[in-house]
């Protein structure tokens, strides 16, 4: 006895099940995650402001253009013709931002912080390259399927 079902190609494989409007979870987790940080930027900027570098002018406007680059990018993700675009503009952004993250640990450990918060801090570093292959594998990597 055939089973047809077994050889259809039309079920998700792991890590691709959509909505119905065919955003992956992914996606949607991502436009979630850089909507709430880039709102976060306009709601409360002072934190935000607090750990830009001194070598950097104009603290709060960066700030805000960093708010409205998550925002942008959280709205692009979520729309096909802009997904990809979005994803390399989020990437960007991350990597503009990341001297932001080393200073937050910096002023961590200058102000003797909880062990707790530094330890976070530490492990926040590396996990902005698994962002950036996050966006890279939802919004940018061209997928070829196989019949």
């Amino acid at each position: 006895m055939h089973c047809q079902l077994c050889h259809t190609s039309s079920l998700p494989s792991a890590g691709t099940v959509r909505n119905q409007t065919g955003l992956s979870r992914r996606l949607m987790l991502l436009a979630a995650l850089f909507g709430v940080a880039g709102i976060g930027h306009f709601v409360k900027p002072e934190p935000f402001e607090r750990i830009v570098p001194d070598w950097i002018p104009q603290a709060r406007l960066m700030v805000y253009m960093s708010g409205v680059a998550e925002l942008a990018g959280a709205i692009g993700l979520l729309v096909p013709s802009l997904r990809k675009a979005a994803g390399w503009g989020l990437i960007a952004l991350l990597i503009a931002v990341f001297p932001a993250n080393i200073n937050m640990l910096q002023l961590a450990r200058a102000e003797n912080a909880d062990a707790w918060y530094q330890a976070a801090l530490w492990i926040r570093l590396p996990l902005q390259p698994l962002l950036v292959w996050l966006i890279w594998s939802a919004a940018i990597r061209q997928r070829h399927m196989q019949h």
